[in-house]
């Protein structure tokens, strides 16, 4: 059984390649992305990674730590961050877990409990842990994205999300279909016509069951 949404997430200890860390410890108060992939040195994950360093005021801008996971060892990870910096133009200082031993990958349910690499892996015998984890502060799972091999992450959805999750869990609201910042947000079914008013002024009804708002 997967991990679902609002559990709390696989406390461990791993090795990264700024050192060791103990998860839960390491999110703190923050908001956290764990993101992974299957092998270092890989061309599409090589794009991802910098695609996050470039990100990497907005993260800091919405409290968030990013963290990746690959299935190769720690100094595999720091010889990858030269090309990943090289390509994405920007300073990879978020960690890699080193998950050599594919312990984070099976606490996460990205590989079966009994699987093992073979000798010489490709990409292909990890290649589903291709995810996309955001936790709470709270430590529990708020979103999983899984993505195949040959389609890269869109990490501008990614801040998307992070935003949509944040402003849900402040505002007490939800969000629309294709939500940005700014835009209307859903008052909850549960919320009387009442309680909208005293909370957020104005409204729109559309339907008894969807009514609208700006923040």
């Amino acid at each position: 059984m997967g991990l679902r949404i609002n559990e709390t997430v696989p406390n461990f200890t791993a090795e990264t390649d700024q050192g060791t860390i103990t998860f839960h410890d390491w999110i703190g108060d923050s908001w956290a992305i764990l993101f992974s992939h299957p092998k270092d040195f890989t061309p599409v994950c090589t794009t991802e990674f910098g695609a996050v360093a470039q990100l990497a005021d907005e993260w800091k801008k919405r409290n968030t730590k990013v963290i990746g996971v690959s299935v190769d060892g720690v100094e595999d990870h720091r010889k990858w961050k030269q090309d990943i910096e090289k390509f994405g133009g920007a300073e990879a200082g978020f960690p890699i877990i080193a998950d050599d031993g594919l312990a984070v990958s099976k606490a996460f349910d990205m590989l079966p409990a009994g699987y093992y690499l073979p000798e010489n892996p490709t990409p292909a015998d990890s290649q589903t842990v291709r995810s996309v984890f955001i936790i709470g502060p709270d430590k529990q799972l708020k979103l999983s994205m899984t993505y195949p091999m040959n389609v890269g992450r869109n990490f501008a959805e990614v801040l998307r999300a992070l935003d949509g999750l944040q402003t849900a869990a402040s505002k007490g609201v939800a969000t629309p279909a294709n939500w940005t910042p700014g835009a209307d947000v859903v008052i909850p079914v549960a919320v009387s016509d009442a309680d909208a008013k005293e909370k957020f002024g104005e409204f729109t009804t559309h339907f008894p069951y969807l009514r609208t708002t700006k923040l």
